[in-house]
């Protein structure tokens, strides 16, 4: 069975990091590309974040380039968004997803399976 658990979200203060976990299970991540989604209230859900299954990161939104990070363990099966110098506008419910595929895609249309989210809460 195929599952998605996402961790490590928080309150956090402009500035500051927070590093959230995606565990995967039923499958490995060296074979699906793993991408990272928000949204924020009253907000459409957009794309983050995509990490290939050869672990090429790709980034799709230009304010959270060159502050996010995102990894895996291969391991662990077990990817990771790093996220440094947050901003109030990086508030969003995270989620991870498998994609259909191995490269990374931006459309949340290309992942069938998500993981439940975790609150990313910036503010002073």
């Amino acid at each position: 069975q195929v599952q998605l658990v996402n961790s490590g979200g928080g309150l956090v203060q402009p500035g500051g990091s927070l590093r959230l976990s995606c565990a995967a299970s039923g499958f490995s991540v060296v074979n699906y590309a793993i991408g990272w989604f928000r949204q924020a209230p009253g907000k459409e859900r957009e794309g983050v974040a995509c990490i290939s299954s050869s672990g090429g990161a790709t980034y799709y939104v230009d304010s959270i380039k060159g502050r996010f990070t995102s990894s895996s363990d291969n391991a662990k099966n077990t990817v990771y968004l790093q996220m440094n110098n947050l901003k109030p506008e990086d508030t969003a419910v995270y989620y991870c997803a498998r994609s259909l595929w191995r490269r990374c895609q931006s459309s949340g249309s290309n992942y069938n399976d998500w993981g439940q989210g975790t609150q990313v809460t910036v503010s002073s």
